[in-house]
């Protein structure tokens, strides 16, 4: 076969995936809010990536920064509690104790996506197995996962949140991995719940009966045919659930319980804004630029995530 008939076949096997392609892009320039969502995340994309350019960490004389998430402070400058208005040289001005609210919001949105997508990960990565599990096969393994799940369910997310830092940090962990293994203890079970339930239904089509009567191990059906076709609605909730997750972070440092202080966290920085609040608008950029930040980020995650929604949920795909 030559190389123009080869060519040939393969453009025709992939005529179905181009097709699908293109439609899949006409879905998202024919919204405004998908195209919105994506220029969010790609904008706070282009913060975190170009953060050494845009706000390069800095040793003050002699003062070496043990972290580039520490918000550096000139030893020159006497401490205060006051917070000073934007300058050129702080352009969000700054928060108690000479802190630059610039910095800590351009180092902050790293943070986010680094906790965000570590959650995410892990939470669906225990989500999935178990959900898949126990949808599969059911029975007393189904229930003993399920009756677990049901568990931690019924206490209150924050509240159990909160119990699991104070007694991971008695054992010596740091806050910010206290905070992040809290809040992925505390997540799965909901990941676990919306698998099953697909699961559930998937396995009972014909083709899942198909496989099993041509032989397919167990593993190669869960794996090869169920788990593919029940993934859509967990990956949609997924991707709104990233912008919830940094909120809920920036919840916790709020209370004191998540990223430590002078910590390149938006949550920190309206941690130590709170004194400022009752001023009214006196010191409106020590809570409003990183409130801005949060709810931009959240917004854009949000927005992407209804845009995959109407790209990948059948119900509203062909809509």
């Amino acid at each position: 076969m030559s190389t123009k008939q080869r060519f040939s076949e393969f453009k025709k096997r992939m005529q179905p995936t181009i097709k699908e392609i293109k439609f899949t892009m006409k879905k998202i320039l024919e919204s405004p809010l998908s195209l919105a969502g994506v220029a969010l995340v790609s904008f706070f994309i282009a913060i975190s990536l170009l953060a050494p350019i845009l706000a390069p960490p800095r040793d003050w004389k002699g003062y070496p920064l043990r972290d580039p998430f520490e918000i550096p402070r000139d030893p020159d400058e006497p401490y205060t509690t006051m917070p000073a208005p934007p300058t050129s040289k702080y352009p969000f001005g700054t928060t108690t104790g000479n802190l630059s609210i610039y910095y800590g919001c351009i180092w902050g949105t790293i943070y986010a996506f680094r906790l965000g997508l570590i959650v995410i990960a892990a939470v669906l990565t225990i989500g999935i197995l178990l959900g898949l599990i126990a949808g599969f096969y059911g029975g007393i393994i189904g229930e003993l996962i399920m009756r677990f799940t049901d568990i931690i369910l019924a206490f209150p997310g924050l509240i159990l949140t909160m119990a699991l830092i104070v007694a991971l940090n008695r054992a010596g962990w740091s806050n910010i991995d206290a905070a992040m293994l809290s809040i992925i203890l505390v997540g799965w079970p909901g990941y676990t719940r919306l698998i099953r339930g697909e699961v559930l239904k998937v396995k009972t089509e014909d083709y899942i009966e198909a496989a099993r009567a041509s032989g397919a191990s167990d593993l190669r059906i869960m794996v090869k045919h169920t788990l593919p076709n029940a993934i859509y609605p967990i990956v949609i909730v997924a991707s709104l659930d990233i912008g919830s997750i940094v909120l809920f972070a920036a919840a916790l440092s709020f209370l004191g319980l998540g990223a430590p202080p002078n910590y390149a966290d938006w949550g920190q920085l309206i941690n130590q804004a709170g004194d400022w609040v009752s001023y009214g608008l006196q010191y409106w950029w020590t809570f409003l630029l990183p409130g801005l930040f949060i709810t931009l980020f959240c917004l854009g995650w949000n927005l992407l995530g209804d845009a995959l929604r109407d790209i990948l949920d059948p119900l509203y795909r062909r809509k």
